[in-house]
């Protein structure tokens, strides 16, 4: 029987911010993986609420700081089978106030935020509505299958 391995991930995780309350590498990493149905290189950035707004600002042209920013890079289309790869950014701050204004526990709103931002790095996006559908169940999949509630439904 042929032995099913999943995707390769590498990811470099960087944190700008003190670390004091945020998750750890390695539950970064879990919820990396399981967004997972490619392989990818990516690395993670976690910052302050002053770059979350400068990167906004100078990619996106929004004059605020978001939750999540992924940059996506594509695979190198030099090299056979190459993994996609690209950075994902976190604003603290901005993931804080989320959760605590959607009730939500600080480490499944990160979760779903890493989901969400690998899912974009994997090509998946939300700019229409059958677009979303898509993207928001298989967050949701991702989310319960970690043990997480679906980050869709109102759990007040």
């Amino acid at each position: 029987m042929p032995r099913t391995t999943a995707p390769a991930l590498d990811l470099a995780i960087q944190y700008a911010v003190a670390r004091d309350g945020l998750p750890t590498r390695a539950q970064f990493r879990v919820w990396a993986k399981a967004a997972l149905a490619h392989a990818a290189q990516a690395t993670l950035r976690i910052v302050d609420e002053d770059e979350g707004r400068q990167l906004n600002r100078d990619y996106r042209g929004k004059d605020y700081a978001t939750n999540v920013l992924t940059f996506e890079y594509g695979p190198d289309e030099t090299l056979a089978a190459a993994p996609m790869s690209g950075d994902i950014v976190l604003c603290a701050p901005v993931v804080a106030r989320e959760a605590d204004e959607q009730g939500k526990p600080l480490t499944a709103h990160y979760a779903h935020l890493v989901i969400h931002g690998l899912l974009h790095l994997q090509g998946y996006d939300h700019e229409d509505e059958a677009e979303t559908a898509v993207m928001e169940a298989l967050e949701s999949f991702v989310m319960m299958r970690l043990g997480y509630p679906d980050p869709y439904l109102n759990h007040e």
